[in-house]
């Protein structure tokens, strides 16, 4: 195994990226765009020999001089023969859980999981903290919720449509993309979300929002969004506080919604919301924590 644990200056990859080096040199992964991947390979053949454990520099500060990185930094990657196979089977388990989790490296190459931490290089380890894959429930009826579905599970996000409307989740269905059909509020008790799942509904009848919000918000999805203009935000809100919710939840929901004000093609309008939420998920703090898994209730 190769792992890339610091980098110094631009790098092609953060810290974390990973490469399988088998005994007949084929490989999985990647550490750079090809620049330092055959090297590696021969450096595995001795480490498989000798079960030892290096950390190459290359670029900046490299003694491989003629090993050359592009972008001009530096970057340590730490190779290993790998010998805690149960560690990883057990790190999958917990990540279908879609708990957080990090799988730390010990300076001797011996794998072991401990609470979520961020990637980090230690003195004597280096932990590389995996959080659940974001993941996306989208309700909604028409063009906007069918082409955001497929925008976001075309990318790899998981996600599953929730429509009351059947054409909206035939031709969901049809393009390819998880679709369900919503003929009575109790069939979201079955679904979960947690504190890396965000919601987002595109109705035009926004009669059918109110309790689907009402119920979105007693979940830590981090994100819960709701298309429609600035007067049918205050519309909503003002229904919703009718309903019960309290100011401090209410400012949860948002809307109008996406990065581009006054989106009204679908496509763009998908794209908007999408670079939205993802903005969020990179200017926030750790949305793993909690780590709880919540229902609809």
């Amino acid at each position: 195994m190769a792992v890339l644990i610091e980098t110094v200056g631009p790098a092609y990859r953060l810290p974390g990226a990973a490469m399988a080096i088998l005994p007949d040199r084929r490989y999985a992964g990647a550490i750079t765009s090809g620049c330092i991947e055959a090297d590696l390979i021969l450096n595995a053949d001795d480490i498989r020999a000798t079960s030892g454990v290096r950390v190459l520099r290359y670029g900046e500060g490299s003694p491989f001089k003629d090993i050359q990185l592009p972008c001009g930094g530096g970057i340590d990657v730490m190779l290993f023969r790998l010998q805690d196979r149960n560690i990883l089977e057990q790190l999958t388990k917990v990540r279908k859980l879609r708990q957080p989790v990090s799988l730390v490296i010990g300076r001797e190459g011996r794998l072991s999981l401990g609470i979520y931490k961020k990637t980090a290089r230690n003195f004597d380890s280096f932990s590389l903290g995996f959080e659940p894959p974001l993941r996306f429930v989208t309700f909604g009826a028409g063009p906007e919720a069918s082409i955001f579905a497929g925008l976001v599970e075309g990318l790899g996000y998981g996600q599953t449509l929730i429509s009351h409307d059947a054409t909206t989740v035939a031709c969901t269905r049809a393009s390819g993309n998880t679709s369900r059909e919503l003929s009575h509020l109790s069939q979201l008790n079955d679904v979960e979300v947690d504190s890396r799942t965000a919601a987002v509904l595109f109705y035009h009848d926004h009669d059918y929002e109110p309790e689907i919000i009402r119920r979105m918000l007693a979940t830590p999805a981090f994100y819960i969004g709701a298309q429609g203009s600035r007067a049918t935000q205050r519309s909503r809100l003002k229904r919703l506080e009718e309903a019960g919710v309290h100011q401090s939840e209410l400012q949860r929901v948002r809307g109008p919604i996406g990065l581009i004000p006054s989106s009204r093609d679908p496509r763009a309008l998908a794209v908007s919301v999408l670079a939205e939420v993802l903005s969020i998920v990179a200017n926030s703090a750790d949305l793993s924590t909690p780590s709880k898994v919540g229902l609809f209730s």
